[in-house]
């Protein structure tokens, strides 16, 4: 499964750099962003490519995992280590990750289920997890 997920987003990313962060299906129609990160115990760099929602000039990334009960490992890592960059269209940003939490979060949430319905879906599978709302801003 592990190797499935690493070869799907590949695909993706290569397609999105390729492409100035324009991606076709599942995806199409969407903003991605590539978000960089630095393992929390292991150190290594990686790219995981994810949907965003502008919030003024930042970017707003959700930690659905496709309704996983568990948090995704990207989520860890920027908790662990927050200043990194991210890769929008063909520019690369670096940037400082913040976990929302309270009326913010909620509000950049309920506006991201109405925007993409099946994060909704997420969050019923989601096993009473409350997904997280993370804030990509420029450094």
């Amino acid at each position: 499964m592990a190797d499935e997920m690493s070869d799907f987003n590949t695909k993706i990313i290569e397609e999105f750099r390729a492409n100035a962060g324009v991606v076709g299906p599942p995806f199409e129609g969407a903003p991605m962003v590539l978000v960089h990160h630095t393992g929390a115990r292991s150190g290594t760099e990686r790219v995981t490519p994810l949907v965003y929602q502008p919030v003024g000039g930042d970017w707003a990334i959700f930690g659905s995992k496709a309704g996983a009960p568990d948090h995704p490992a990207w989520f860890h890592n920027l908790v662990a280590n927050p200043e990194t960059q991210i890769e929008v269209g063909a520019d690369t940003i670096p940037v400082t990750a913040t976990v929302l939490e309270g009326a913010l979060r909620d509000e950049i949430w309920a506006k991201q289920k109405e925007l993409m319905p099946g994060f909704a879906d997420y969050e019923k599978t989601a096993g009473g997890r409350t997904i997280p709302v993370v804030l990509l801003s420029r450094r």
